[in-house]
C-alpha cells in the first residue's frame, strides 16, 4: 500500500516527474524502517556516507584550505543540489530524487580536481582502463562504501543511480550517446551543475584577482544582470555587493530562461508521461538558443582568462604529478599501501585488480591527505 507522502506525488508532480510509486527499487530488497520515501532515504545516506564528508577537502577549481571563502567540492556540491530543487519544484519534478543525483554527482571526483582526473586517467590507461569521475561516483555508492551489513555501498535506488551515470556537462560526458536519455530529474541536474560552477567559478574568479569585472562587463549576460541590479537597487558603490547581487541575477536569469525553455521543449514535443522523457532522442531539458550563445561566450572567457590562469595551472599540474608519483610508489610498495588487505580479498589478485584498488584509495584521498602521503612516501623514500 502506498503510503501519504507517496500518494501526494500524483497532486503534486507532473505527468512525466519521476513517481517513487513507479520506481524500479533497490538492488538489494531491504525493509521498510520508516515513513520517508526512498528518494528521501537515498538524501539521507549519501550525506552520511564518508565520501560526502571528504568533499570539504578536496579541489573545486583552488585547493581545499587556500582560502576561507573559495568553494570546495562540497560547497559546490551543495550549491548544485539547491539550484537542482529550485528547479524541480517550477517544473513540478521529483525534487527529492533531483537532489540525491546533485549530492552524489561528485563523489568520485579524486584530489585536485579534474587535473586529478586527467591523472588517474593516465595511469589506468597503462592497465587497459581509464578513469571518469561519474563513473566513479557510482562505483562509490554501489561498492566502495561499507556501512551495511548485507551488501556493499548505499543500496541506492535505480534512479539515482542511472541519475548518476548519465550526467553530464560541459566538463563530463558531453556529448556522450546513451543508449536510453536520462529521466528530466538528471537532465535538471546536469544543468544546475553548469549553473552553479559558471557562476561560482567567476565570484571565485573575481575574488582571487585573476579576472576583473571591468571584463565581465563585456559579455551580454553580465550586461543584462548588472542592468536588472541597478534598475532595483539603484547605484551601488560597494563593488563586491554589487559583484554579488550580479552574479545572483545570472542565476535567476538561467534558471528562468531554463524552465521556459524546458517547458517549451515538453509541450512541442508533447511529452506526457516519464516513458516519453526516456524514449526522447535528445535532451529535452536546455537552455534556449540565446542564452546558450550568451553561456558560451562567457564561460570560453572563464576558461582562458581563469581556468588557465598560471597560478592555477602551476597548482594543478603539481597536483597531477603527486597523484601519479604516489600511485607508482603504492604499486611498486605494496608492503606500504594502506589499502592492501582490499586487493588481498579480492577474487584477482594480477596487476590490473591492485591497480583498481589503488585508483579507488587515491580517488578518496582529501586535497590535504594526498599532499601529505606525497611527502610521507614518496618525497622521503
Amino acid at each position: 500500500m502506498a503510503s501519504p507522502l507517496a500518494k501526494k506525488e500524483y497532486l503534486i508532480l507532473a505527468q512525466y516527474a519521476v513517481k517513487i510509486s513507479k520506481s524500479v527499487g533497490r538492488r538489494h530488497k531491504e525493509r521498510i524502517e520508516d515513513e520517508r520515501l526512498p528518494f528521501q532515504r537515498d538524501k539521507d545516506r549519501i550525506i552520511h556516507s564518508k565520501a560526502f564528508r571528504r568533499l570539504d577537502e578536496k579541489t573545486q577549481v583552488f585547493m581545499a584550505g587556500s582560502g576561507d571563502h573559495y568553494r570546495t567540492r562540497l560547497t559546490h556540491t551543495l550549491e548544485v543540489a539547491q539550484i537542482a530543487r529550485d528547479i524541480a519544484r517550477r517544473l513540478s519534478l521529483n525534487e527529492d530524487l533531483c537532489e540525491a543525483i546533485a549530492l552524489a554527482h561528485d563523489l568520485g571526483h579524486p584530489p585536485f580536481g579534474h587535473a586529478g582526473e586527467a591523472a588517474l586517467n593516465d595511469v589506468m590507461k597503462a592497465f587497459g582502463m581509464g578513469f571518469e569521475h561519474n563513473e566513479q561516483s557510482r562505483r562509490v555508492v554501489e561498492q566502495l562504501e561499507k556501512t551495511y551489513p548485507g551488501f556493499d555501498g548505499l543500496n541506492l535506488t535505480i534512479e539515482v543511480l542511472d541519475g548518476l551515470i548519465k550526467h553530464q556537462s560541459a566538463f563530463d560526458q558531453a556529448g556522450k550517446i546513451f543508449e536510453k536519455s536520462a529521466h528530466l530529474e538528471a537532465q535538471v541536474v546536469n544543468v544546475a551543475d553548469e549553473i552553479a560552477y559558471t557562476n561560482h567559478d567567476m565570484d571565485d574568479g573575481l575574488r582571487a584577482d585573476f579576472i576583473k569585472m571591468n571584463q565581465l562587463r563585456k559579455f551580454k549576460l553580465w550586461q543584462m544582470a548588472e542592468k536588472i541590479v541597478i534598475q532595483q537597487y539603484g547605484k551601488i558603490k560597494d563593488v563586491q555587493i554589487l559583484k554579488s547581487r550580479i552574479i545572483s541575477t545570472i542565476i535567476s536569469l538561467m534558471i528562468e530562461d531554463f524552465c521556459k525553455q524546458t517547458h517549451t521543449n515538453l509541450k512541442k514535443n508533447k511529452i506526457k508521461e516519464e516513458k516519453d522523457v526516456i524514449n526522447f532522442q535528445g535532451t529535452l531539458a536546455h537552455f534556449s538558443g540565446n542564452f546558450t550563445a550568451m553561456i558560451k561566450e562567457l564561460r570560453s572567457y572563464l576558461y582562458d582568462e581563469f581556468y588557465m590562469h598560471p597560478e592555477i595551472l602551476n597548482f594543478t599540474e603539481k597536483g597531477k604529478k603527486m597523484i601519479k608519483a604516489l600511485f607508482k610508489y603504492y604499486f611498486n610498495n605494496t608492503d606500504d599501501f594502506p589499502a592492501i588487505k582490499s586487493w588481498k580479498k579480492s577474487v584477482k589478485k594480477d596487476r590490473v585488480s591492485l591497480a583498481v584498488v589503488i585508483k579507488d584509495y587515491i580517488a578518496g584521498m582529501t586535497d590535504r591527505f594526498l599532499v601529505s602521503q606525497f611527502n610521507e612516501k614518496v618525497l622521503k623514500k
